[in-house]
C-alpha cells in the first residue's frame, strides 16, 4: 500500500448525510445534506453524528438535535430511521450500536425521526414519546403488598410463565415498532407490557381491567391498529415477538365478554 493510500485510510472515510431538520413541532421541515469526513469504520452511528455536529458548531451553524443516553444498546433513546429502517440496517440492534462499517465509504445516508401521529417531532430528530408513558400509567401496575419483603418462594411461578414474562419484559419502549408499522401501531409495545404482568400470578387481579384500559388508551392517543405486517417484530432491538399481540387480543376479547 502506498504512503498516500495509507494516509487516506488514517484520515477516515467521507459520507454525505441527509438529515431531517425541523425547528419545532409546528414548523416546516426538510432534508438537508451535509458532508462529513474522518469517519473510521469502528465509530458508532451516533459518534458520526457527534463529528458532524462538531463540524457544524465550528462553522457557526446549529447542531443537529437527536436523542441518546446510555449508548450501550440498553435504553433505546437513540430513535432514528436510517435509510428507511428504524434503528438502522442491523437486526436486533439499537442505533447507538450500529457501526459505520455497515455503510460503504463515500455513500449517502438518510436520517429521519420516528414518524407517527402519536410521536410529534420536538426538533430535528427528536420526537415526543410520552404517549408510551400514558399507556403504562393506565394499567402497567400490580396490586401487591408493599410492606416487608415476602419469602422468595411464597408465590410460586412456573418456568413457562416466568420465561414468557421475562421475554415480554425485555421491551425497552424505544418506539421502533411504531416507526416501522405502516399503521403506526403501538400493539407490540402495549402487548409486551400487558403480557409482562399478565403472565405472572401477581398480575392476575387487574388482568382484565389492565388490558381494556391499556388498549383503549393506545387507541385514544392516535396509534393505528395492527394488521399483521410483522414490521414491528423485524426492527425490534430486543426481538419481541408478535405472539404477544395475539395474547393481548385474546385477553381483550375475554375481558369484554366477561368483564
Amino acid at each position: 500500500m502506498s504512503q498516500e493510500m495509507t494516509h487516506k485510510k488514517e484520515l477516515g472515510a467521507r459520507y454525505t448525510v441527509r438529515v431531517w431538520r425541523q425547528a419545532g413541532k409546528d414548523q416546516p421541515g426538510a432534508l438537508q445534506s451535509y458532508s462529513v469526513d474522518g469517519i473510521i469504520p469502528n465509530m458508532s452511528f451516533l459518534e458520526m453524528l457527534d463529528v458532524l455536529n462538531e463540524k457544524l458548531t465550528k462553522e457557526g451553524k446549529e447542531a443537529i438535535a437527536f436523542d441518546s443516553d446510555c449508548r450501550e444498546g440498553i435504553c433505546g433513546m437513540c430513535s432514528l430511521v436510517i435509510d428507511g429502517v428504524a434503528h438502522g440496517p442491523q437486526a436486533a440492534c439499537t442505533t447507538c450500536a450500529v457501526r459505520m462499517r455497515d455503510f460503504p465509504a463515500g455513500s449517502t445516508i438518510t436520517v429521519e425521526p420516528f414518524r407517527a401521529k402519536a410521536f410529534p417531532i420536538i426538533k430535528d430528530l427528536v420526537v415526543d414519546r410520552s404517549a408510551f408513558d400514558k399507556i403504562i400509567a393506565v394499567g402497567g401496575y400490580v396490586s401487591v403488598n408493599a410492606g416487608a419483603a415476602p419469602d422468595a418462594n411464597s408465590i410460586l411461578v412456573g418456568k413457562e410463565s416466568a420465561d414468557r414474562a421475562m421475554d415480554a419484559a425485555a421491551c425497552i419502549g424505544c418506539g421502533a415498532c411504531v416507526a416501522a408499522c405502516p399503521n403506526a401501531s403501538a400493539s407490540l409495545f402495549t402487548s409486551a407490557k400487558i403480557t409482562q404482568l399478565g403472565a405472572l400470578p401477581q398480575g392476575q387481579p387487574e388482568r382484565k381491567k389492565r388490558v381494556v384500559a391499556m388498549v383503549e388508551e393506545m387507541d385514544r392517543l392516535g396509534f393505528g391498529d395492527c394488521s399483521n405486517h410483522g414490521e414491528c417484530e423485524a426492527v425490534c432491538p430486543k426481538e419481541i415477538g408478535i405472539n404477544h399481540i395475539a395474547q393481548m387480543r385474546r385477553d381483550y376479547m375475554m375481558a369484554m365478554l366477561a368483564p
